[in-house]
């Protein structure tokens, strides 16, 4: 599709209905919103890596919405440039332009997944939401969302202008070391990686954890199953609370408090840190709320600045379609450069 010439005060609309799209590395998540203030339709689910692009699995998912979309607004995790993303965990290349084209539609907005739940956190209900440790007052300042899925996203929410601004990053593929016993002795029993170095991501995601416990129990002396996967674990552990599976997810949490101290240091995120992803939400029965904080403060000589920091996890399900809502009802509101994202 061409795109037109866009002047300096370029304003952007998306025509009714808007589908709301979540597109992860494992699931892609499609709802429809009807009229402006409708909540997003029930969401339908596809399978991300079974159809060959955005297009098809959008195709195969129409019959089960409510009505044919007009407009879109999409998250995807990979980086986003202008218009078009390649995922980072899926063989996907999203062309805005092209999408627009296929299925007819007036307008649309890629975002980075992160980005896209930065931007939702304005509209994140009380009850949506469970607290880490004791609540903290409400603070002012930049505002964080991570949270480990396919793979490890962070992002930032800042107020400029009166307009929400959420600040996209990479931050998930930083070098993470060991710290302490435990974890200097499980480091070298870790996988080779293709990039020849150990990211956050590669441990704090959902395979990230079985490497970790693989890694683990290696490191004592014991025999580590080669085909256990994420949902596995995860099910063994909840069984046996005290079994391997579930000191693995302990742990995997401690590592989860300890990268989101420095990612609160690094966007010195007074606002608040928000957790959400695949991983952490069915997890969370093993996280010590004590043993969570004493990782996450644990910054010296910025200890003071961390005890204030509230944590929280997102609960509830598909909350960045809501998000998405909130952009296509009330674009103004956001610092987005709809001149040069927006598809049409």
């Amino acid at each position: 599709m061409e795109q037109p010439p866009r002047s300096k005060g370029y304003r952007v609309e998306f025509p009714y209905p808007v589908l709301a799209a979540d597109i992860g590395g494992t699931n892609a998540r499609f709802a429809l919103i009807a009229e402006p203030g409708d909540s997003p339709s029930h969401a339908v689910h596809r399978p991300t890596r079974g159809f060959p692009d955005l297009e098809s699995a959008i195709e195969d998912a129409l019959p089960e919405l409510p009505d044919t979309p007009r407009s879109i607004i999409a998250c995807a995790a990979g980086p986003v440039e202008g218009r078009r993303v390649v995922m980072t965990n899926a063989n996907w290349t999203i062309d805005g332009a092209g999408v627009a084209k296929a299925l007819g539609l007036r307008q649309g907005l890629l975002l980075n997944d992160f980005e896209a739940q930065a931007l939702s956190l304005p509209i994140i209900r009380d009850e949506w939401v469970e607290t880490i440790g004791k609540a903290r007052p409400k603070a002012q300042g930049t505002k964080l969302i991570l949270g480990p899925g396919t793979g490890l996203g962070v992002a930032a929410l800042l107020e400029i202008g009166g307009k929400h601004f959420a600040l996209a990053s990479e931050a998930g593929h930083v070098d993470f070391g060991p710290m302490g016993s435990e974890e200097s002795a499980i480091w070298p029993h870790l996988p080779m990686t293709p990039l020849g170095r150990i990211s956050a991501e590669f441990l704090m995601s959902g395979p990230g954890l079985v490497r970790l416990h693989q890694a683990r129990l290696t490191s004592q002396g014991l025999i580590a199953s080669r085909t256990l996967d994420e949902m596995h674990l995860v099910e063994q552990g909840r069984a046996n609370p005290h079994g391997e599976e579930a000191n693995t997810i302990r742990l995997f949490w401690r590592l989860t408090a300890r990268f989101a101290g420095d990612m609160a240091l690094a966007f010195l995120a007074t606002g608040g840190v928000t957790f959400s992803g695949g991983v952490l939400p069915r997890v969370i029965a093993f996280a010590d709320p004590t043993v969570f904080r004493a990782r996450f403060e644990d910054k010296a000589p910025f200890g003071e600045l961390l005890r204030k920091i509230d944590t929280r996890l997102i609960v509830a399900n598909d909350t960045v379609l809501h998000g998405m809502n909130a952009i296509a009802a009330r674009p103004d509101d956001y610092a987005i450069d709809y001149a040069g994202r927006a598809w049409c």
